[in-house]
């Protein structure tokens, strides 16, 4: 169930009409089975969809083994894309506190400066500047 495909947007839209007629014929007292009903079938559709990308996503990287070609590296380890986004992610749900904190500490300014904080550690981040991110050695290997 992608944004491109306007077959999938059309059955989905369908399947909602169908629901709040039924909704409008039968009461309110039959709402919540009727949502969970057109929830189930959403849930469906989005596991159809996704079972169908990685079915495809693996012929690719069978036909790419089978030419010779060297797999792409999944993009899961030390300063993956999840990485940096759960980053960036915590550091915004941070923010809020931390501007309150600034704005009622030092006014416009604090603000500022706390923003300048959170811009600076996210980019200093995602240039792989701190050392966290990446697997350190066991003591004994040291």
């Amino acid at each position: 169930m992608t944004a491109h495909d306007p077959e999938t947007k059309s059955e989905m839209k369908k399947e909602l009409d169908a629901t709040l007629q039924t909704r409008k014929e039968l009461g309110p007292e039959y709402e919540s089975e009727l949502v969970d009903g057109f929830l189930d079938k959403v849930d469906r559709k989005i596991d159809t969809t996704i079972d169908r990308h990685v079915r495809r996503h693996l012929a690719e990287q069978q036909m790419a083994a089978a030419r010779g070609a060297r797999p792409r590296p999944a993009d899961t380890g030390p300063g993956s894309f999840g990485e940096r986004f759960g980053f960036a992610a915590i550091s915004l749900v941070l923010a809020i506190p931390l501007s309150a904190i600034g704005v009622v500490n030092a006014g416009l300014a604090g603000l500022l400066v706390t923003w300048a904080g959170i811009v600076g550690v996210n980019a200093l981040n995602s240039a792989g500047v701190f050392p966290w991110p990446h697997h350190r050695k066991p003591d004994d290997e040291r």
